[in-house]
């Protein structure tokens, strides 16, 4: 087949001189333009179906100067219209202010529109030519080039201009597409709304009825909200309505698409303006309906519009109404399943979902949706901790909702808001006033200028009344306002319990204490930090009548008194309320008895130990107004201990209760009993210490079991006997102090002064001099051996098998009737070294064999004297525990229970006792029995049962 033959339209140099002498004519006023429409026509068709649309064609026809001669056509088909209004002065660029001088300015008197509508539509040839031109120049702005370069010869007010005049729906479209195009630069997009644009694309939305207009009129305001000004902008200028109506009449797929894109963009920091419009417009109810459309493009974006809309309290209630509370939670429930998206697509609807808790009839809808389980599985998700403050903010809307109350306790909301307290979860943004609750609309008029209006007040003082926000018109402070605060404001707290040493002063915090970045709840006498939501909910179960079973736990009494230890300022009253409340309610005792809570309470604040510095030491002393407040709780449970209901809750714990709280109840009762009938009769006539001790071999119940345990020993020590019996507390007699003269050294040495009648060969082959009748004399067993019957009585060389010279040495000291002389120190370890295997226990074995009771006492106290001395540390208690010698075991316990010990040191000491001990118990309970009760092992006293 022939080729075809190339024409003159083949030729781009050609299609650009026809462009550019058809510019040059309308220029400089030459011919009419129906002369040339033909060659022209021809020309732009070529340019927009081959040169333009071939590879690289787009680049080629810039390089060449086509944009010049192609707005310069457009100009002159502006110039025979009514230019539009400006926007801003001296924000059209100067080349399209001087292009445009020569058209006619419109009238003073009608508005663009109105101009516009009485314009003449324009012939038919110069229709077809503003077709071909604007939609080269639309395919041109696909490229960032030619954008920029549209923009540096001042192409967009033409086109604003064509908009206006020209009221076809193909050149609207044609036009809408350019600008659309253009406005995907920012500088591009902000000259467009400069140049009036908006107003005259909202117009088109109304005034076309082709699908493809349409969407390209909606496009191009889609991208025109490039930013919070331009989309405010926008809204201000009434192009969400229109939209929202468009969406509501039911238009085809692809126009859908088209506005819920546009919709979407527009409502990002969604403005009070676009959610009203939206609103206003019809628009809720189908983007319910579009959350379920098949298309995932379609559904995904409206839902994050109903996401979005969520940021303005005053359409929130609509949402709700139409449904958008259960499409919501569906699609963060799906978002959170096991085949959903990551956190990040998970935020805006936790956001969502979060700032619908702030209406009431939307947390019914949440709470009968299953939302409650939703916003706890996100409390729960650690990767969900930037979002935890703001969940934990929302679940204070059902602060006076008992029945999601009740469900919320159930679920395990009160460990998890004990652990937000001193969490390192990340506060999001603040949200603005127009996100406060609508269930009390801002009132629209200029008396409402100032947010502590009377007016104001008067609206709501009844409401807070009856929610318990304030007691009474007096509480009510000039700067409270709903929209001021974060949640809503806490409760007065209910009258405490009387105690006699409730509420110290030095726990008072200031009242006018702030945190930066947060308003206070209610007035600004309370402190409302990031802490505060939590803090309000723990205070509202803390209310309840008996809320044992959630709050008087290992978990939440952590929680709290790790943020009151904790806090680097004062902290929040409300915390200290809420355990003095606690401590106060007798229905509480039990709990506190049974979760070790009394004895939690002293030693993190009364000792300064928290269960993280165990069993590390750490220097953290414990400080005053911590002790004050452990002192001031522990009262409390006194109080109530020592009641008559205390009194028979304790012995039903201890007596009938399982083998864990008979336990726990042992342990307690030292820290809650004061009086001497009542401790003497549980712990020593019915068995709680001997329980307590049995106790401490098995596996702990508790991470602080031993170090509750030493502590409790001790005080139970101090209620026996205050006053501290020396011989008791000194392990170490005096007389090694100050040594005694030795008796043996005579007998050393080369030239010896007394002469040795008798030498005892060692298993190392060392020959130790001695005196027979000196040895003879000091035991049982040398008396036989030395003066018996036996062969050594002959001999002048006896041999002592096992021993090494150190362990021989003070053995021989000892026969020669040293005492004190300080030999029994050599063969001791120092501290830090073991004790078994050593010759210390080769000594003491030996000084046991050779029937030596003296010399043992004495070695026994010179390992006391180096191990459990002021150079030991608590490591040294079970190494000494070891050598299984009942006055070391006595010794051990002293050192562990003495009144003067270090807590810390105390426990580490129990610790290494109880594993020393091993299975055999019962040498440690009886050293631990006769420690506490005041009287020596073996020795006379009174009997302890």
């Amino acid at each position: 087949m022939a080729a075809a033959k190339p024409t003159l339209t083949d030729s781009l140099s050609f299609c650009l001189a026809q462009l550019t002498a058809a510019a040059g004519e309308g220029l400089g006023g030459g011919k009419d333009t129906a002369t040339n429409e033909t060659p022209l026509g021809r020309a732009l068709l070529a340019l927009r179906t081959r040169h333009v649309k071939a590879a690289g064609g787009i680049e080629r026809f810039r390089a060449r100067g086509g944009l010049r001669p192609l707005l310069a056509l457009l100009r002159r088909a502006a110039a025979a219209g009514p230019a539009p209004s400006q926007a801003g002065a001296g924000s059209a660029p100067s080349s399209v202010e001087s292009a445009t001088s020569a058209g006619p300015a419109p009238s003073p008197g009608p508005t663009p529109s109105a101009a516009a509508a009485s314009a003449p539509s324009p012939p038919a040839r110069l229709r077809k030519t503003l077709d071909l031109a604007l939609s080269i120049l639309a395919n041109c702005c696909t490229e960032g080039a030619c954008r920029a370069e549209v923009r540096r010869l001042g192409g967009i007010l033409p086109l604003v201009t064509i908009l206006q005049c020209v009221k076809t729906d193909s050149i609207q479209n044609r036009t809408a597409r350019a600008l659309g195009n253009l406005a995907m630069e920012p500088e591009s997009c902000g000259d467009i709304h400069s140049a009036g644009a908006v107003p005259l694309l909202v117009e088109s939305l109304t005034a076309c009825q082709d699908s493809q207009c349409l969407q390209s009129v909606v496009r191009a305001l889609r991208n025109l909200a490039d930013s919070p000004q331009h989309r405010l902008a926008l809204a201000q200028q009434g192009a969400v309505r229109p939209l929202a109506e468009l969406l509501a009449a039911a238009p085809d797929p692809a126009l859908t698409l088209a506005l819920v894109r546009a919709l979407l963009e527009l409502s990002r920091g969604c403005s009070r303006a676009c959610a009203e419009q939206l609103s206003l417009g019809g628009g809720l109810g189908p983007l319910v309906s579009l959350a379920s459309h098949p298309k995932k493009a379609v559904r995904e974006a409206a839902i994050l519009i109903l996401a979005n809309l969520c940021a303005q309290g005053l359409v929130r209630p609509a949402l709700g109404n139409a449904g958008g509370v259960e499409v919501l939670l569906g699609e963060l429930r799906r978002r959170r399943g096991p085949n959903g998206a990551g956190p990040a697509s998970q935020q805006p609807l936790v956001r969502a979902v979060c700032l619908l808790c702030r209406e009431a009839i939307n947390r019914a809808r949440l709470r009968d949706a299953g939302g409650l389980e939703l916003l706890m599985g996100l409390l729960r998700d650690p990767r969900a901790s930037a979002w935890h403050p703001r969940v934990v903010a929302a679940l204070v809307g059902f602060l006076y909702d008992t029945g999601a109350l009740g469900r919320l306790q159930a679920l395990g909301l009160v460990p998890l808001l004990a652990g937000q307290l001193c969490g390192d979860a990340g506060d999001e943004e603040e949200e603005g006033r127009e996100a406060a609750s609508w269930d009390f609309p801002e009132e629209r008029t200029p008396e409402r200028a100032e947010a502590g209006s009377f007016r104001s007040l008067r609206r709501v003082s009844s409401w807070l009344i009856s929610e318990g926000y304030a007691a009474g018109p007096g509480d009510i402070s000039p700067d409270w306002s709903p929209e001021r605060c974060p949640p809503p404001p806490p409760p007065p707290e209910p009258a405490e319990p009387t105690s006699p040493t409730l509420g110290p002063t030095s726990l008072r915090t200031p009242r006018t204490l702030r945190t930066p970045g947060r308003s206070p709840a209610a007035t600004s006498e309370e402190p409302w930090g990031r802490e505060g939501p939590a803090l309000l909910l723990l205070s509202r179960f803390s209310q309840a009548p008996d809320p044992s079973g959630a709050l008087v736990t290992g978990s939440a009494l952590c929680g709290l008194l790790a943020y009151v230890t904790g806090s680097p300022g004062p902290p929040s009253p409300r915390a200290l309320r809420i355990l003095a409340r606690l401590t106060c309610n007798p229905a509480c005792l039990e709990a506190f008895v049974r979760s070790y809570g009394a004895a939690l309470l002293r030693a993190w604040l009364v000792l300064g130990v928290a269960p993280d510095d165990w069993p590390t030491l750490r220097a953290r002393p414990a400080r005053r107004q911590h002790r004050e407040l452990g002192e001031m709780l522990l009262q409390n449970l006194t109080v109530q201990a020592e009641s008559p209901f205390g009194v028979g809750a304790l012995t039903h714990l201890l007596l009938s209760g399982s083998p864990e709280d008979r336990v726990a109840c042992a342990l307690t009762l030292p820290f809650i009993c004061r009086k001497p009938s009542l401790w003497r009769r549980l712990l020593l006539d019915q068995g709680g210490l001997r329980l307590l001790l049995s106790a401490l071999t098995r596996p702990a119940p508790h991470p602080l079991f031993l170090f509750f345990a030493a502590d409790s020993l001790s005080c139970l020590q101090g209620l026996v006997s205050p006053t501290a019996i020396p011989a008791l507390l000194s392990p170490v007699p005096l007389d090694l102090d100050s040594p005694s003269p030795c008796l043996y050294e005579p007998l050393l040495g080369p030239a010896p002064i007394l002469a040795p009648d008798l030498h005892f060969l060692l298993d190392s082959g060392l020959r130790l001099p001695a005196r027979r009748a000196a040895s003879a004399t000091a035991s049982p067993f040398f008396r036989a051996l030395l003066a018996g019957s036996f062969a050594e009585a002959q001999m002048d060389l006896v041999p002592l098998r096992g021993l090494s010279p150190s362990a021989a040495r003070p053995i021989l000291h000892h026969l020669h009737g040293c005492r004190g002389c300080g030999a029994a120190l050599g063969p001791i370890p120092p501290p830090g070294q073991p004790l078994l295997g050593s010759e210390a226990e080769e000594a003491l074995e030996a000084a046991g064999r050779f029937l030596l009771p003296g010399l043992e006492e004495e070695l026994e106290e010179a390992v006391s004297r180096i191990h459990l001395g002021p150079h030991g540390g608590p490591e040294s208690v079970g190494e000494v525990f070891r050598l299984g010698r009942p006055r070391l075991v006595a010794h051990c316990a002293r050192w562990t229970l003495g009144p003067g010990q270090c807590p810390r040191k105390r426990a580490l000491a129990l610790v290494g006792l109880v594993e020393a001990a091993g299975e055999e118990a019962g040498p440690l309970t009886e050293a631990l029995l006769a420690v506490v009760m005041g009287v020596e092992m073996g020795g006379k006293g009174s009997s302890v049962d």
